[in-house]
């Protein structure tokens, strides 16, 4: 039973990218629990069926597509099959994204500013293309891009995923006055540093290499630790809810005082 106080998600559908784990996949399980039908967009299909299993296991309604956000045709077939199967589209949360190895703006070779743009920025900028004509037809609906504590302040050694994350902010609040009028709304959530498998690719895989990033979290951050996925995921799910229907083009930062 749905239990989200700031409205009742039951009958709608929520397309979630980057589904396959951390954020997407705690936001994706969190929009099932208040009611929604979630399809789970990855280009990693074990964790993205991991996600689905998980929310079908829990009562949910789930469906899995192999996404690369980077690919038009990819976009397009994962939210035509989101109609075929569910028959509408009501919230969307693009999500997908990579981190770039810490390294100076000069030292970055042009094939990773090039696939950290294609993934973090572009792909963004394709699931509004396609998800928003579909929203149109129905007479409104929810967006909301994930940015990041690199979209609203500069951060040394991250030249391309700065770059790709201010982009998305900036993205996101022209978007959102193209189409306010029609009752889209769309917003940008910016995370601090969150407590996910990306932090253990930092870390180098082993726990010894988490531990230090959970510290070096712990002291970078005023409130003293990492994010949790949850606390993210709450401001997605209230960001596409009748609660902030009047929130519009905003860039909410979520990062625990790091930006402040």
């Amino acid at each position: 039973m749905a239990t989200n106080e700031n409205g009742d998600f039951t009958g709608k559908v929520a397309f979630v990218t980057g589904a396959g784990s951390g954020i997407g996949r705690t936001t994706a399980l969190a929009f099932a629990r208040e009611g929604a039908s979630v399809v789970v967009a990855d280009v990693s299909e074990q964790g993205n069926q991991e996600t689905a299993c998980m929310i079908e296991a829990d009562g949910g309604r789930a469906l899995a597509i192999r996404c690369d956000v980077t690919r038009a045709e990819d976009v397009k077939a994962a939210l035509d099959k989101t109609i075929e199967t569910f028959g509408r589209l009501d919230f969307a949360f693009n999500n997908a994204g990579v981190e770039q190895a810490i390294k100076a703006t000069a030292d970055v070779i042009e094939e990773e500013w090039d696939r950290i743009i294609a993934i973090n920025l572009r792909g963004v900028f394709l699931c509004m293309k396609y998800e928003i004509p579909l929203m149109l037809k129905q007479g409104g609906g929810a967006i909301v891009n994930t940015s990041s504590g690199a979209g609203v302040k500069g951060i040394a050694g991250q030249a391309a995923y700065c770059a790709a994350k201010y982009g998305v902010v900036g993205l996101s609040k022209a978007a959102a006055l193209d189409y306010a009028p029609q009752n889209i709304r769309i917003n940008a959530v910016c995370p601090g540093i969150i407590d996910t498998p990306m932090m253990d690719r930092f870390g180098g895989g082993t726990p010894e290499g988490r531990g230090r990033e959970l510290a070096s979290a712990a002291a970078a951050e005023p409130i003293g630790r990492a994010g949790k996925p949850e606390e993210i995921a709450a401001a997605v799910l209230w960001l596409c809810s009748d609660a902030a229907s009047f929130v519009v083009g905003a860039a909410m930062v979520v990062d625990g005082g790091q930006t402040v």
